[in-house]
């Protein structure tokens, strides 16, 4: 079996229009993008409950969720569920949470990172408590059937070892990989077609960041990741050796477009589609 590619979005292509999660299921699917790749968080939060914002509580009901979704004909690729690994108490309940929650929405992945660290900890602490959360999410996971995609985003995942070394602290068929293109190519060092290569047969979900030759000669090797990019086609990103890489691979997974804007939305779903 060949890898297969679908084209979804992050919602974070409406943050900045200040439109409301509804609406921008509807924007999406009007674009043509076949998935969603909704952020979730906890409790509530007043831009989201007037309208303006496109985060998901994991208080509302699942089901409403999947039901905006089908009214649109669109699915979930997976949840943007980013929380710091090595704080298990901010990040144990909440993915847990997160992980019951797609299982109920329909979708099939919860992506996170090893997140900011605490000022006070020593790599070796570090390392201990992302087992125990990594231990605590996987066991849920594996009873849900949802896999974990660990991104490479943050102080530790900044190259293809150090994603490895976070992979592999837990034994679970539940952990798999979330590549990230710009994040992988800002944070300096490594050949991005390369590292997915290395990653190919572990991934479970992509999120398509292209980064323009401005942020490249301003941050590449200073910073270790980015919330968006620019539209896919636009910046330094290879696509054509992007999808090759994945259609080598054996399963079928969802690129999630992480740009700024309904506009770069537009112009990213145009490009890869062509390619595609």
């Amino acid at each position: 079996m060949k890898g297969n590619v679908k084209l979804g979005i992050n919602m974070e292509f409406v943050r900045h229009h200040d439109m409301s999660f509804a609406n921008g299921v509807k924007k999406a699917a009007e674009i043509g993008y076949e998935y969603i790749e909704p952020m979730v968080h906890l409790g509530r939060e007043l831009l989201s409950e007037a309208g303006y914002f496109h985060s998901v509580s994991l208080f509302d009901d699942p089901l409403l969720i999947r039901e905006l979704c089908d009214n649109s004909n669109v699915k979930l690729s997976g949840l943007s569920s980013h929380t710091p690994l090595c704080k298990p108490e901010i990040s144990v309940e909440y993915l847990k949470m997160a992980i019951r929650w797609a299982a109920q929405a329909g979708a099939p992945v919860v992506n996170t990172d090893e997140g900011p660290k605490p000022f006070w900890t020593n790599k070796k602490m570090d390392y201990q408590l992302m087992t125990y959360t990594l231990t605590e999410a996987a066991m849920v996971a594996e009873r849900h059937g949802i896999k974990i995609g660990l991104e490479p985003h943050q102080q530790y995942s900044k190259t293809p070892d150090g994603l490895d070394s976070i992979a592999n602290l837990v034994n679970s068929p539940a952990i798999g990989i979330n590549f990230d293109t710009g994040n992988s190519y800002l944070a300096g060092g490594s050949d991005v077609y390369q590292w997915l290569k290395r990653v190919k047969d572990r991934l479970v979900h992509l999120h398509a960041k292209d980064i323009s030759l401005s942020q490249s000669h301003a941050l590449r090797g200073k910073v270790t990741g980015t919330p968006v990019g620019c539209a896919c086609g636009d910046g330094v990103v290879d696509w054509k050796q992007i999808i090759e890489i994945v259609r080598s691979g054996d399963r079928e997974i969802v690129f999630s477009v992480e740009c700024g804007t309904i506009e770069q939305a537009i112009r990213s779903f145009e490009h890869l589609s062509g390619l595609l």
